[in-house]
């Protein structure tokens, strides 16, 4: 079993979940029985360096030297996209998360609709990333317009896509999106877009920022007169402010905005391991217990993804046989500590979907916390907290 994962460089912080994971889970991964046969598993970790050049090198390794019968990766919208295409080239089956379906399939030059020969992925889509937001806007009285803090990267140009960004389910909920202009990563200022928000007076800014861009427009726009009632923000704004960037003063800059954001994972989610039995609350105490370090939404993921690769290895054919793997991922379908994973009717092929429910960042006494605030789509998640947006 191969592993692709950020032990260095910006993305380090997200690869902690899946090394806690390996370690955590070693005792059940070093054999897995299939039939009859017990065959011995080793695991093989390779660092991307958070490098899309060193990821596809990484894969290279652990198809050849390795000898990896299935790889294992998640985070990183240039990163994540090379693993998977290394192993499509390389044929070895991969098994990744933590990217929205539509971004999965569109970085890797295809359409909805193809099938992929090695490689599955699980997630969510941009238009459930859209509805969740949506829900959470019409929770705020007399907020007016939406405005779309977008990128003119990968993630910008996909939320704007006309057939499966966020227009096709914000204007049917009768939402009006007001691009505020497409800015490059890492931005040296908003006000362009900051004026644009004022223009068009919009009470709520949606975004896919990372947090230190978001602060900046933040205190752009408070510096201009302007506070918006709800900031929603997908991507990096689902962890931690101060676990994602080296800015010390990021998380001060967001103390009075009111964000929220999506969660694919939480301790209350209604959920338990396929391996051991553990539940979702168990396995975030057990994080910090051992780490010191608050549970990030990853966790649970890494968690399902090694799951899913020794589910495959049990039910395989043959497990030393990259085709058989792959075939039997094909038609997995597998209750784990991230909720049900099914190939086989996906929104795609080679895609299992997850649901997501609503979040904001709320002061706790022990610094921030993710609360659930809204559940529509996943009513077994309690809510944890009430949305509240500025006034």
């Amino acid at each position: 079993m191969g592993v692709v994962a950020p032990l260095t460089g910006r993305l380090a912080p997200l690869g902690s979940p899946l090394s806690y994971v390996l370690r955590r889970l070693a005792p059940l991964l070093r054999q897995v029985r299939n039939g009859g046969r017990r065959h011995d598993v080793t695991v093989a970790v390779r660092d991307s360096r958070s490098d899309p050049g060193a990821a596809r090198q990484a894969v290279r390794d652990l198809a050849g030297s390795d000898g990896a019968n299935l790889v294992l990766t998640m985070a990183g919208t240039r990163v994540l996209p090379a693993v998977t295409d290394a192993c499509e080239e390389s044929g070895i089956p991969c098994v990744s998360t933590t990217f929205p379906w539509q971004a999965y399939v569109d970085a890797r030059g295809a359409e909805p609709g193809h099938r992929f020969r090695w490689t599955y992925h699980f997630a969510w889509g941009l238009d459930d990333i859209a509805a969740v937001f949506a829900d959470l806007w019409e929770r705020v009285d007399d907020a007016g317009a939406v405005g779309c803090l977008w990128n003119d990267d990968l993630q910008g140009q996909l939320l704007r896509h006309d057939r499966y960004g966020f227009a096709p389910v914000t204007s049917a909920r009768r939402h009006t999106l007001v691009d505020l202009g497409a800015y490059r990563e890492p931005a040296d200022g908003f006000h362009a877009q900051v004026g644009r928000l004022r223009e068009h007076g919009a009470g709520l800014v949606t975004s896919a920022a990372t947090a230190t861009d978001l602060a900046l427009f933040h205190r752009q726009a408070r510096q201009a007169g302007l506070r918006p009632r709800l900031i929603t923000c997908s991507r990096w704004l689902t962890y931690p402010h101060t676990h994602t960037t080296p800015a010390p003063d990021v998380h001060g800059e967001l103390a009075d905005a009111c964000v929220a954001t999506l969660v694919y994972w939480s301790p209350g989610h209604p959920y338990r391991s396929s391996l051991d039995g553990t539940t979702c609350a168990e396995l975030a105490h057990a994080y910090r217990q051992d780490t010191g370090a608050a549970w990030l939404q990853p966790l649970g993921l890494a968690h399902a993804l090694v799951e899913t690769a020794r589910h495959a290895l049990t039910v395989a054919a043959d497990p030393t046989d990259r085709a058989s793997v792959a075939q039997a991922l094909a038609g997995t379908t597998l209750d784990t500590i991230a909720g049900t994973l099914d190939w086989t009717c996906g929104p795609t092929p080679n895609i299992a979907l997850l649901p997501l429910v609503g979040g904001q960042w709320q002061h706790g006494p022990g610094g921030p916390r993710l609360a659930v605030v809204g559940n529509s789509a996943l009513p077994g998640v309690p809510l944890t907290g009430e949305l509240t947006p500025a006034r």
